[in-house]
């Protein structure tokens, strides 16, 4: 079932429902007023016939009796259809009659609530026909009860006109609420309709189409659409890195795999070669194998990196336990490079404490720290690295008296595998600030690098502290 017909059908049936609930209270409500009418007017012609009989007695003939009967009821409008007046005396015998018909017999226990309550109604309307009774107060002939009873004809019509008039406009409101809720459904999905059309029109392949907005768009169709193109801006940006990322590491692999195979393919040229180039050659592959190995790790860490969060295991973690790690693995990739370690006026052990993941945590430290050793090497300069707490962030600084970087190339350093104009003759692969600036992500934190030219570079590794 299309979403336009399941609208058309939930708003005809609010609209059936509630109209059908208002003709039934119409109905009922104007049933129940004219029944009151009718007892009320019943109740009147209760005291016609009293007097009738009363001035019966007076005159104390038959005649008279049914004459003064005449006058009195000729006062009212009409006579009642099958209309029958009654008299009781006190000893609850028949004195008065006047109806067509055989009388039907009134019990007695009803007469006696009758005269203790002043009136009571002993047929509730069934089939429009009702009876009630009224004790009528006589000086001279005492307390009586005086009967009526009749037929509502003009409720049995008016109601049945009443019936007629609202089934039909029921089932033409029926009628209208349906062709106008489908025309109002659809109208609605017009929208949803176009942007089906246009979501068939993207593809993999072409990500840089988007959904049209109308002006001033603001309902919920409107932020969707929004929402849609947002995705659609990340994916296209997810799409664009991946493939610079396939295209940059698969350069990046080929450049070791081409150096090993080139040596040994020169290696086997030669049935005989003297022992030292052999050595030569074996050193060579085992570097290229190293790079090929160091440059594979640092893949797998970016993938691992960019993992949901929520599947990595995190622990609580001391941050200058993992700087004195990096220290020491730095150490021995540079035995050369002088590295100074501040950790700052804390003197709580724990005040370096946070959640997160120590390999990952320990691999950032050590590619920054492992960058500013590389080219801190080639000009003769130290390595400074200090730990502090403050209010709101742990903060590591990670300063190198390097080359530098230029505004340009410091724009660029978050991108996997790009190497600086000053980096280029020092080994590496571009992956080291990338990878950290992930890590950090994961973890909640940031990375900020400041540089210039001939006056080094300062990375600064920054976490949230969480109350």
């Amino acid at each position: 079932m299309s979403i336009r017909l399941r609208l058309a059908l939930q708003f005809g049936s609010i609209l059936a429902v509630t109209l059908l609930l208002f003709a039934l209270a119409i109905y009922f409500a104007t049933q129940q007023s004219r029944r009151m009418l009718f007892t009320q007017t019943l109740f009147k012609r209760t005291l016609v016939v009293g007097h009738a009989y009363v001035a019966g007695q007076e005159d104390h003939s038959d005649a008279g009796e049914e004459a003064a009967y005449r006058r009195y009821l000729r006062q009212l409008y009409r006579t009642l259809p099958d209309e029958e007046g009654r008299v009781y005396d006190a000893a609850n015998r028949l004195v008065f009659r006047e109806g067509q018909g055989a009388a039907k017999p009134v019990p007695t226990a009803w007469l006696a609530d009758v005269r203790r309550t002043g009136r009571d109604v002993l047929e509730p309307e069934t089939n429009y026909h009702e009876t009630v009774g009224l004790l009528y107060h006589d000086a001279r002939l005492g307390p009586l009860v005086v009967v009526a009873s009749s037929v509502d004809e003009d409720s049995r019509q008016q109601l049945g006109q009443l019936r007629q008039l609202l089934a039909i406009g029921l089932l033409a409101a029926l009628a209208v609420m349906g062709a106008g809720s489908w025309i109002f459904a659809g109208q609605a999905l017009r929208p949803l309709r176009r942007m089906v059309q246009e979501v068939d029109g993207i593809t993999a392949t072409d990500l840089s189409q988007r959904l049209t907005l109308a002006d001033g768009s603001t309902d919920e169709i409107g932020r969707l659409a929004q929402r849609f193109n947002r995705l659609l801006d990340r994916l296209e940006a997810a799409f664009a890195g991946q493939r610079t990322f396939v295209r940059d590491a698969s350069h990046e692999l080929r450049t070791p795999l081409t150096a090993l195979i080139g040596e040994l393919e020169v290696a086997l040229l030669q049935a005989e070669r003297p022992p030292a180039e052999y050595r030569r050659v074996l050193q060579s592959t085992l570097d290229s194998s190293r790079q090929l190995n160091e440059l594979t790790n640092g893949l797998l860490q970016i993938a691992r990196a960019s993992d949901d969060p929520s599947q990595v295991p995190m622990a609580d973690v001391r941050l200058d336990e993992l700087l004195l790690q990096a220290h020491e693995q730095l150490l021995r990739r540079h035995p050369t490079c002088r590295v100074d370690l501040n950790f700052g006026e804390n003197d709580d052990a724990g005040s370096f404490t946070m959640r997160g993941n120590e390999a990952l945590l320990l691999s950032a430290m050590l590619n920054i720290l492992d960058n500013a050793c590389k080219f801190s090497a080639s000009a003769g300069g130290t390595v400074a690295a200090t730990l502090t707490r403050s209010r709101r962030h742990l903060r590591l600084l990670v300063t190198d008296e390097g080359p530098g970087l230029s505004a340009a190339d410091l724009q660029q350093v978050f991108v996997p595998f790009f190497r600086a104009t000053t980096a280029r003759a020092v080994p590496g692969h571009g992956i080291g600030l990338p990878l950290a600036a992930r890590i950090m992500a994961l973890h909640g934190g940031t990375v900020r690098v400041e540089s210039e030219l001939g006056r080094g570079t300062q990375v600064w590794l920054e976490w949230p502290v969480k109350a």
